[in-house]
């Protein structure tokens, strides 16, 4: 057993500045010396990266509708393990999951046992925040609520009513984040590049001196104590790793949403390169390429113009290479794809189908369906559609069982569609390709 700080960061609803308060609490506590593991609940995959910048450490997805508790429980301990602080971002509000609180971040808190502080947008409220801070302490008794940190908080003499609120209401208050313009997050879903990584850099140093002035990161340490396995894991039996078996994964700015365990799973099945659809003219040597989702809009130009690498592709394609292509990386595999402002762009071709950014809309949600035998979870988040797009292979279905539209192609042993799929707890994988 190891002793380490551990802690769920929560609210009671979205907007609450949940992801303000992580990525400054993962930078100061990093600055204070800490080894800081971030997490993340629920699935996604924008939050994660910039946990990245903000600790150094890369962050692990806990989600138990994609995976079990058993799974879980084993990636947090084998993290957390290893590490000083460990801070999990909740999903939406506390109690909020795919149906009533299945999924939510206090089922995750329950199953790991982790203390909540809950951040509270205090921006239209002062000693009337008493009761709500009340009904979340003693609405669920196996959830417990460590502490509280206030967000857009106006002035001293504002938390001061505040504070008195979690006197009354047997709460322990950390401290506040004021209100200020340089606060507030720069815009998640435009793609990571130099340019944003600096800027998601400069404003978790901010969030981090703010935190450090008015949070008692002490306090905060001290009341999260808690006692981890050092674990003996008991990984999923994957196929046998074998260094002859050769995975090129994409990865650039292009794309870039990716699971971490999923690319553990298939370091433990083979030898994994990575290679950039934007940069490399030549595709590597491969029995399996998993080209995830990410921001191809971004760089239609640049993409369509790689006409040696389209060129390798559909040549290994039609020589039956097995290969994933998800979201972004489907779009890439589309014969084009049009922007938001109407000009097309030639893409790889490998299926008929036309993607387009007109008329953006978005699309989000658990997705499950069966297929080859295995039963395959996973997540659907985009903005574009695709045209002349035919039938799909697989129905699929919602986190409560309801049919949806959303598609998956087959092209010779090609997967592609909008699921993002999770696999780092699924036997026989590449049985999908079978």
């Amino acid at each position: 057993m190891k002793e380490i700080s551990g802690f769920l960061i929560a609210a009671p609803h979205s907007a609450s500045g949940k992801t303000t308060v992580t990525l400054g609490l993962l930078k100061a506590l990093s600055n204070r010396g800490y080894k800081v593991q971030p997490f993340k609940c629920g699935p996604d995959y924008i939050d994660t990266k910039y946990h990245n910048l903000a600790s150094g450490s890369t962050s692990v997805n806990l989600d138990l509708f994609l995976s079990s508790e058993r799974h879980v429980q084993d990636l947090y301990a084998r993290y957390a393990s290893q590490s000083d602080v460990c801070i999990t971002e909740g999903v939406m509000g506390l109690f909020d999951g795919y149906d009533k609180m299945k999924g939510s971040s206090a089922e995750i808190a329950k199953v790991l046992n982790l203390p909540v502080v809950l951040v509270v947008n205090a921006k239209s409220v002062a000693y009337s925040v008493a009761p709500l801070l009340y009904g979340f302490k003693n609405f669920d008794k196996d959830v417990r609520i460590a502490g509280v940190i206030f967000n857009f908080v106006a002035s001293e003499n504002h938390y001061g009513f505040l504070r008195q609120a979690c006197m009354d209401a047997g709460i322990q208050s950390f401290g506040y984040l004021p209100k200020r313009m340089d606060l507030e997050i720069p815009s998640r879903h435009l793609g990571l590049s130099l340019e944003k990584e600096h800027l998601f850099d400069d404003f978790a140093g901010k969030a981090a001196s703010a935190i450090a002035e008015h949070i008692d990161l002490d306090a905060l340490v001290a009341a999260t104590r808690t006692r981890v396995d050092v674990p003996v894991l008991q990984r999923v039996q994957v196929e046998s790793a074998c260094p002859d078996v050769k995975i090129a994964v994409a990865s650039d700015e292009a794309f870039n949403f990716m699971y971490r365990e999923n690319i553990e799973y298939l370091k433990k099945r083979g030898a994994v390169t990575f290679f950039s659809p934007l940069n490399d003219s030549s595709l590597p040597d491969a029995d399996f390429i998993y080209l995830p989702g990410g921001y191809p809009e971004l760089f239609l130009e640049q993409l369509s113009k790689n006409n040696e690498l389209h060129r390798q592709i559909r040549s290994y394609v039609d020589r039956g290479g097995k290969m994933l292509a998800e979201c972004g990386g489907m779009m890439f595999l589309s014969s084009s794809v049009t922007d938001q402002d109407g000009c097309e762009y030639p893409m790889v071709g490998v299926f008929s189908h036309k993607a387009s950014m007109q008329g953006m809309k978005l699309n989000v949600g658990y997705r499950q369906f069966e297929y080859n035998g295995l039963s395959v979870k996973g997540h659907e988040f985009h903005y574009s559609h695709t045209e002349n797009d035919g039938s799909s292979i697989v129905q699929q279905y919602n986190a409560r069982n309801v049919p949806v539209g959303t598609k998956l192609w087959r092209y010779k042993n090609v997967l592609a569609g909008y699921t993002h799929l999770y696999w780092a707890e699924t036997d026989h994988f590449f049985d999908l390709f079978n």
